[in-house]
């Protein structure tokens, strides 16, 4: 997908487990083919929701490679950041060589990189590795927001394409679109509830959590939008609100296998340190996702 940019609904897939805690390829290629199915315009795997943390860099590179052959036409856009630049470098290698058609870059965490520290650690796995690239900002996982000049400097190297914004700073966001208007440079939506007003601003569509459940109307609410409805792109907005919200309700990615279970999608497993969802949650995001069920299905795009 190298010269396209980055548009739409792409979303961050969980990576499914059995009872027993190993990787349920089989589900894994089920939720691939499922959502390319829904319209989606790419799929993000072994990124924050596909709990990348607790992958051996081994399965990191088989879940990529069941993705990847599941699908016929939509890009995968595999997670290969890490805290230390080599390893990001290592595993953006193994990434193109299973078969990925860009990457997903989360900026250094836990170290706290300075900007010139952080620019450089893209700069380097951008020029190792020939594929497109999206850098990740998510201070609240990393406990570095990414300068808005970095971003906008990054902007100029001919791999990185592309932003995901998931800091829930709008001023941020907007100063990184008003500095990189003209560029080959596209800003992607991380937070479900802010999708609609940065595509006013100008991005270019979401890394989605919640177009893993419901990839329908989150792609009607995009698609629609993009398209300058911002009547219809409110009305689904609103209607995809409780969802957005209930799948934050615990820590991420726990609402979402959660939820995927009870949409018939997987056993719900995840591995340790995370937890399944408290009992009064659950009973909540089952009512949430029992109305989006009785609502009337949106028109395909």
């Amino acid at each position: 997908m190298t010269d396209q940019t980055f548009s739409g609904v792409f979303p961050a897939m969980v990576t499914p487990f059995a009872d027993d805690l190993s990787i349920d390829f089989d589900q894994l290629a089920a939720d691939a083919q499922r959502l390319e199915a829904a319209g989606v315009d790419g799929l993000v795997p072994v990124g924050t929701t596909g709990e990348s943390a607790t992958l051996t860099h081994d399965e990191h590179i088989e879940v990529i490679e069941c993705v990847v052959d599941a699908v016929s036409d939509v890009p995968v856009i595999a997670g290969s950041g890490s805290n230390s630049t080599q390893e990001a470098v290592s595993l953006s290698h193994r990434a193109a060589d299973a078969g990925a058609d860009a990457l997903l870059l989360i900026s250094p965490y836990y170290n706290k990189p300075e900007p010139a520290g952080m620019e450089e650690h893209f700069r380097t796995v951008a020029d190792e590795v020939d594929l497109p690239q999206i850098i990740y900002n998510v201070p609240s996982r990393t406990g570095r927001n990414i300068a808005v000049q970095t971003a906008v400097n990054l902007a100029d190297h001919p791999n990185i394409l592309g932003y995901k914004a998931a800091s829930g700073d709008l001023n941020r966001v907007g100063e990184v679109l008003e500095k990189t208007q003209g560029e080959d440079f596209a800003v992607l939506s991380g937070d479900d509830g802010l999708t609609l007003p940065m595509i006013s601003m100008g991005a270019t569509g979401t890394i989605s959590v919640a177009g893993n459940v419901e990839p329908e109307r989150t792609c009607a609410m995009v698609g629609a939008a993009l398209d300058g409805d911002y009547d219809m792109a409110r009305e689904l907005h609103y209607e995809l609100g409780p969802l957005f919200r209930a799948l934050f309700i615990e820590t991420n990615p726990i609402p979402i296998n959660e939820a995927l279970a009870i949409r018939g999608h997987g056993t719900g497993a995840m591995r340790p340190p995370l937890s399944r969802m408290g009992e009064k949650n659950l009973d909540a995001l089952r009512e949430v996702l029992a109305e989006l069920a009785d609502a009337e299905a949106p028109l395909a795009r």
